[in-house]
Order: structure tokens, then sequence, then C-alpha cells
């Protein structure tokens, strides 16, 4: 660190101002410029090879700077670890939906024979199948982004970086080598990794999380998911969707943040379809049996009575934590939320220091979603070197929940809206539906739901939509848009719905809760 710390000194000149060169280079105009201390200079030097970074990396070269990017993946305490991309690809979005995909096809398999087709009924699931598919399209997709940034002149290291001063990042290889880099701007896009609590008796040394399960050569087995967010409850739902004995352990709510009402329609289907919910229970202690099976004890927070089962795998999915600690950001001088640890910005996504910014998981105050990081590094690199002034907007960004029964969102719950305008002023429009597919199989669409939260007063613009069904995601990206723009309920009531679709009821909704009325839509 001594010799790190000499290197970095050395960097600065005059008065301590840092010098910059804009000296051509052999070899073409991106080529990293090296002065007599080895320092490597950069217009642009990406922290984090996710979704975010990389969008910002790509964006810059395409605009003819020379850009860097330092992505380095600590393996996770099980020993779990993965090639460029980020979360998203690697732990996340990608390999979550394709397992999501694999559960749904054993629901169609079943449904298969309301159609005519001879399809055998007890048709086993191969989990090591599985996860060699989605693990090797995967790493289809790391390679994928390493060709892109060579394609784009940008240079790729995989190191850890950690900041020596405002200017200056030293890049650390897994073998301890050192190599410094400069840059003009400084982009940090770490993202996040998820939490253990620690304050439980044989969590770390016996849970696992969202970082190790999409890499498990073999099934988990019975499984504990302990955690209320969407990572749990979505991978709840496909691990009861492969036929897997599973359990949720809440201790709280489920869906925090989300419409509570599309959250409790969501925890119902999953109950109903064989997921099995421990509410208001904490986990107290994991142990290791010599059958290398766990026995959990927890806790029923209302009775004070405590209970014990035998799982073999526990996953936890109680939240995420940034990945800031290790950066050295005070060495720069940026400046954290010391509760969360994310890095305070503001609309430009520039930290404390006018140069350096932080987009995706590790900024305050952003979304957690892969999309949303993506178009703010795009947009960052644009401003920096395209002459643009656009800003990302991040209200009405939709989402959705993979759950067996998708929950797909934009804009306002019904809580905020009526938190924000007063319950007076808020209407909500609502209706179950039963999608045509379910008519045949008959399967139960009781938690098939629709809600537009809007403002009374015309032309009661949309403050949000709500959809708990099939395709969900499809369904709201194309809506997002029409509330993007400012759309009124009068105009969804005036778009002319696509027939037969699940998407159309959203132009069919008359009944408002204020009503009373009962909301079931009949069909045709």
């Amino acid at each position: 660190m001594a010799a790190m710390a000499a290197r970095a000194a050395a960097l600065r000149g005059l008065r301590g101002r840092f010098r910059w060169r804009t000296r051509a280079v052999a070899g073409g105009v991106r080529g990293a410029a090296r002065d007599a201390t080895g320092r490597q200079d950069y217009n642009l030097l990406v922290i984090g090879g996710g979704s975010g970074g990389l969008a910002c990396a790509k964006e810059a070269a395409q605009l003819g700077k020379k850009v860097a990017v330092l992505d380095y993946v600590e393996p996770s305490p099980r020993g779990t670890r993965w090639g460029l991309g980020g979360t998203c690809v690697n732990v996340g979005c990608i390999p979550k939906k394709l397992m999501h995909q694999a559960a749904l096809l054993g629901g169609m398999i079943r449904d298969a024979p309301h159609y005519g087709w001879g399809v055998a009924q007890q048709v086993p699931h191969d989990w090591k199948k599985m996860a060699e598919a989605v693990q090797n399209h995967v790493k289809s997709l790391n390679w994928g982004h390493r060709v892109q940034l060579q394609d784009r002149k940008v240079k790729y290291f995989n190191m850890k970086g950690t900041f020596a001063n405002e200017h200056v990042v030293c890049g650390v290889t897994k073998d301890g080598k050192e190599t410094l880099l400069s840059a003009e701007h400084i982009v940090i896009a770490t993202g996040g990794r998820p939490k253990y609590p620690m304050h439980i008796e044989g969590a770390l040394e016996h849970g696992i999380t969202s970082d190790d399960l999409f890499w498990l050569k073999e099934s988990p087995g019975k499984t504990l998911v302990v955690g209320a967010s969407y990572v749990a409850l979505e991978c709840a739902g496909f691990l009861t969707g492969l036929g897997l004995d599973t359990t949720v352990m809440m201790r709280s709510i489920p869906l925090r943040g989300f419409d509570q009402q599309m959250s409790s329609l969501v925890t119902e289907h999953m109950a109903s379809h064989g997921t099995q919910f421990l509410r208001g229970c904490t986990p107290l202690r994991v142990r290791r049996l010599l059958d290398n099976h766990l026995q959990v004890t927890w806790k029923d927070l209302a009775s004070g009575r405590e209970d014990m089962d035998t799982f073999n795998t526990v996953l936890w999915a109680v939240g995420r934590v940034p990945e800031t600690s290790s950066l050295n950001l005070e060495k720069a001088g940026v400046n954290t939320n010391p509760e969360s640890k994310k890095i305070l910005v503001d609309a430009r996504e520039a930290t404390s220091v006018p140069h350096i910014y932080a987009i995706g998981d590790t900024a305050e105050g952003r979304p957690e979603l892969t999309p949303t990081a993506i178009m703010a590094g795009r947009l960052l690199a644009q401003r920096l070197y395209g002459q643009s002034s656009v800003l990302m907007d991040y209200d009405n960004v939709p989402t959705t929940v993979f759950t067996p029964l998708e929950y797909g969102c934009v804009g306002l719950s019904e809580e905020e809206a009526v938190a924000r305008h007063g319950e007076d002023y808020v209407e909500v429009y609502h209706a179950y539906y039963k999608p045509l597919e379910f008519t045949v199989t008959e399967r139960d669409a009781s938690q098939c739901y629709i809600k537009m939260v809007c403002l009374r007063e015309p032309p009661q613009l949309v403050l949000g939509l709500h959809f708990l069904g099939p395709n969900a995601g499809e369904v709201t990206q194309g809506f997002a848009l029409g509330i993007k723009c400012g759309a009124s309920y009068a105009q969804v009531m005036q778009t002319v719905g696509i027939h037969p679709t699940c998407a159309e009821e959203v132009a069919k909704l008359r009944i408002t809760k204020r009503s009373g009325l009962d909301p079931t839509v009949t069909g045709c």
C-alpha cells in the first residue's frame, strides 16, 4: 500500500494539481497513454462491468473516447464466481427468467392433455440438465460482452479497482499485481451483492444466496427461502414450479415498496399452487446435522413460540448491499449515505466530486433495475461526450416480478398515490379477469387482477397501472409508454384492444373501487 501511495503521489503536479496530457498515441486515438510512472490515461474509466457500466463504456467509446473498464467478481462465501456482465447476466434477471420459464413449462405439460396432447403427467425434471443449459447461455453472454468491448476498443481489466486519489484508480489482479489508471471522468458502477444475516447462527456457514442458486450443479432439494423481497418470491416460485418442496419465511409484509393489494394476490396464488409460507417468523439458528440436512430453528413473532424443521438448502433473500466498501471512496472525497452505504448523487449522476459519477444499484435513491442502469449509463456518456443535456428520468419506470403469476407495474402504487394526493383525489379502476388460456384447462384465475390508479379530477391522469397475470412484463411494457407520455383514463379507454388477449382487459376497466360493484369480467 505504501508503494501504491507513493506512485499516486507522483501523479500530482505542482501545488497538488493533477496534470492532464492530451497527446496523440501510436496505434490509434483510443490507445491508453502512459507516462514515466507507468500510469495509463483514459478519457473515461468505468469501475464495474455490469449492465450500467458496460453501457456507459460502450457509448463513450462509440463517441470516440479512450475508455477502460475494471471488473472483478469476489467469489461468494460459498465460492461461486462468474464472468463479465454483472448481476443481471450472471446471477439475476437472465438465469432467473430462464428458470421461471422452465417452471412455466411444467404447468404447460399439465395443461397439454386438455388440448389433445397425449403427454405423460409424471414427467421428472432434471435440474442438472436445466442448470447446464442456463449456465452455458450465461457464459455465452460473458464472452459476447468481452467481444463487444474489444470491437469498440474498450480496454478491459479483470481487476479490482480502488481509488488512490480523485483522478487515479489502482487496479489489483487476483495475484496482487497493481496497475495505476487515471482518467478525466470516472464512473462507479459496482452494483450490489446479497446480504447475509450475520446475527443468525449458522447463516453464513450453511446458507446460500441468489449468487449461488443459479450455479448449483445439483438440485437444491427441499428449500427454505428466507425473505419477502421479489428475489425471494421469484426464486421460491420457480423452485415450487420445478417440483421442489419450498417454504418462504417472511418476517413482515411481502414485496415491500410494491402495491400491497397486488402483493397479497401474488402470495395467495403461490400458496394455492404449492409454496408454503411461514408468516411473521424469523430464523434463530441453522445447524448441519450428521445426515447433512440443515436444521432450522425459528421464532413466531406473535406467539413467541419456537419451532424447527429440516431442509436441504437455506436461501437467504433478505436484501442487498452496495459494493462500495472496498473502493476507498474517502481517498477520492466521494460521499456516501452512512446508513445505506450508497453513493450520494445529483440529477446528473455526479457524486460530491464533480468528475466522478455513480450509476445503478450503487447510487442512492435509484431503482435497482437493469434497464435504468443501462439508460443512465448511456445518457451519462452522451452528456459527457456527445453534446447532449438529456437527464435520466426515474419516474414511471416499469418493472415486473416474475413470480408464477407475473406482476407488472408502472407508476405509483395505490398507497403512494393516496399518500401523495389524498384519498379523496384518487380514483381506482379495477377488474378480475380470466385469461382465455385458462378456460379450456379450467385453471383457477382468482388472482388475475388489474388495477389502474388515477387522479379523480378530469382528465383523470393515470398515476399507476398494476397487472397480475400471464406475460405481465409484455403487457406492462406497452402501457408504460402511454403513462410516460401522460395518458389519461379516457385515452386508455379509447384505445382499441387486441382480441383475445389479457392486455385488452386494461382498456375495459369501468368499475371503480369506490362504487363497491363486482369487478369481475365475464369475458366476450
